[in-house]
């Protein structure tokens, strides 16, 4: 392809999902909704006005089932999402107060709409939680739905695309991704959203690459441009240059080929050149993803998130609700263990429907088992469903945010309740299931042999540990660059708490961020970790890696490491002993 002279322009966003596509743009015009103009209604006419809205959101809730309907076989797993999305349309804080504005202030429903949505939006927004703040995008996604009912704007129909193209879109709700054409798309770049947001979960899940959060994307980018979007480091290119596109040709061909390679040895075993094995676990959040983890050969769910079934609805879940979710997953995974991380809600995870307290500082206020602790029922009605789903084969349960002993009898006392309940109402449950506790607060590390007598295993939040050990906030971005998982005070907490399990004769695992990256393997093989949980999509390269290792020559490594008294020290010296072995593991196996 024979490129005109021309200015490139590089742009700035976040990783979607991995890999690299190159092509002609095609934007996708979502323009006319936010031109909105405010008018009086009359009183006489303000039952017409209030009917007027509620049957355009009756019109939005028909296209999303529509939509469902006509989803592709692939993405029927995400289904959910659209029916969140339905269930949004009905709720309160949407369309309760619309009909009130209108009512209320006699003004027409579009500036009705938008003067709430101005409203919930922020309160989404301004939360630390990566996921919580994503779900704005769905208030204004289902928004722009009603809102383009309300004026008649033309809808774009992303499944009529006859041509190979790459979107570019101010955003993409879920049920625009949803109707997205593999052979006519080939990724897509969107100025909001993030990793956590559904349309980044949906093209991880077609596995095409995705820009997410580039700002000026639909003010740059034009129908027709050729750009290079990489999803791997969140950089989009605006007509490049001939050397630019070739070698984004290969780097394009490298990717596809070291992932065909190493995925294609996935469903090999972690071990060792000297025989040790590590277990390779995926940590999920929606039941779908359990797919993806036995795609990529994981061992095992070594982190499911739960706070999914109680943030997509109006109300707190039913038991049998819950237990229907799990016994999903569970039943999936067959023999392999599936670890069930209780609620860790409330705080910045803050439940819209029961938001009796506002904290100043959520993150050190009432979330993870201090919220379970305070919310007794709410956390017997979980445990008793996560019981009951052990039945179908193997689970684990894993208690969040616990500071001190006494939390964790206080939890145990309340799981042996949930038994004692279900063996009063004759429901079939597992009663010898494993207990363990999320190691993410550092007076967990500091008293973790007396822990250790009250729990089966230790699971490592990394995130939350390093957050609270260097007191950063990550979302600070005049700290953010001082969170570092290979700080030596961090290396020390982990070394502490496998030692201590060790000595306990209990496992430790690790399922926070630092898990997946290949750079961290040989630390974490040399610290003694004996199961390591990440995002599905890593597990091919941490397995590749620690097949390529020999435990024993880590351990001088690991004397070395530890004699190390900065940050950049320890990279360093992981790059000067392993730097080699990374890049021809990991990008060439």
């Amino acid at each position: 392809m024979t490129l005109p002279e021309t200015n490139e322009i590089i742009l700035q966003g976040i990783s979607g999902s991995p890999g690299i596509c190159i092509g002609k743009a095609y934007l996708v015009d979502k323009g006319g909704v936010d031109v909105v103009e405010q008018y009086h209604i009359e009183k006489s006419s303000i039952q017409n006005e209030v009917n007027r809205y509620k049957t355009a959101v009756n019109k939005a809730k028909a296209e999303l089932q529509k939509i469902m309907e006509d989803t592709p076989d692939e993405l029927k797993g995400h289904a959910h999402i659209l029916e969140t999305h339905i269930a949004l349309l009905n709720d309160k804080m949407l369309y309760g107060k619309t009909i009130e504005s209108i009512e209320k202030e006699q003004i027409n429903a579009e500036w009705a709409l938008k003067k709430v949505v101005s409203i919930v939006k922020p309160m989404f927004e301004n939360m630390s939680d990566a996921y919580l703040r994503e779900r704005a995008d769905d208030i204004v996604q289902i928004s722009d739905r009603v809102m383009k009912n309300l004026i008649g704007a033309d809808r774009v129909d992303i499944s009529d695309i006859d041509k190979r193209v790459i979107l570019i879109a101010r955003d993409l709700s879920p049920a625009e991704t949803s109707q997205i054409q593999l052979e006519s798309v080939k990724g897509f770049v969107t100025n909001r959203g993030g990793k956590a947001s559904h349309t980044s979960i949906i093209a991880r899940t077609l596995e095409i690459p995705a820009v997410l959060g580039v700002e000026k994307a639909t003010a740059t980018i034009r129908t027709d441009d050729i750009i290079i979007v990489d999803g791997t480091t969140g950089e989009v290119v605006v007509n490049p240059s001939e050397q630019t596109l070739i070698d984004a040709e290969e780097r394009k061909a490298r990717y596809e080929a070291r992932k065909a390679v190493i995925t294609r040895k996935s469903n090999l075993p972690a071990i060792t050149t000297d025989g040790v094995k590590l277990r390779i676990m995926g940590n999920i959040e929606l039941p779908e993803e359990v797919v993806s983890v036995m795609h990529y050969g994981g061992d095992g769910i070594g982190l499911y998130r739960t706070e999914f079934q109680y943030l997509s609805r109006p109300d707190f879940p039913g038991e049998d609700f819950l237990f229907e979710k799990y016994q999903d997953v569970v039943q999936v995974m067959g023999d392999k263990p599936v670890t069930i991380r209780t609620l860790d809600i409330n705080g910045d995870k803050a439940l819209a429907y029961n938001n009796d307290t506002e904290e100043e500082n959520p993150a050190l206020g009432q979330r993870g088992i201090r919220y379970c602790l305070r919310k007794p029922e709410i956390f017997k009605t979980q445990l008793r469903a996560i019981l009951r789903a052990a039945v179908f084969g193997t689970v684990r349960v894993m208690f969040p945010m616990i500071s001190s002993v006494e939390e964790v009898l206080e939890a145990r006392k309340l799981l042996e309740a949930a038994k004692t309940s279900l063996k009063k109402d004759a429901i079939p449950y597992k009663d010898d299931i494993q207990v363990g506790i999320m190691v993410e607060v550092p007076s967990a590390v500091v008293t973790a042999d007396l822990i250790a007598k009250e729990v089966d295993f230790f699971s490592i939040g990394t995130n939350d540990l390093i957050q609270y050990a260097l007191a950063i906030d990550r979302t600070n971005r005049d700290v953010a660059h001082l969170y570092h998982p290979l700080h030596p005070a961090i290396i020390r907490m982990i070394k502490h708490v496998c030692d201590v399990a060790r000595k306990a004769g209990i496992k430790t695992f690790m399922c926070g961020e630092m898990a997946g990256d290949p750079i961290n393997i040989p630390i974490l093989l040399g610290l003694g970790l004996d199961e390591l949980s990440m995002n599905p999509q890593s597990i091919p390269a941490a397995k590749a890696m620690i097949r390529a290792l020999d435990s024993q020559q880590v351990k001088p490594f690991i004397d070395d490491m530890l004699r190390r008294n900065t940050a950049a020290g320890i990279v360093k010296l992981i790059n000067d002993t392993y730097g080699k072995l990374i890049t021809e593991t990991v990008y060439n196996e």
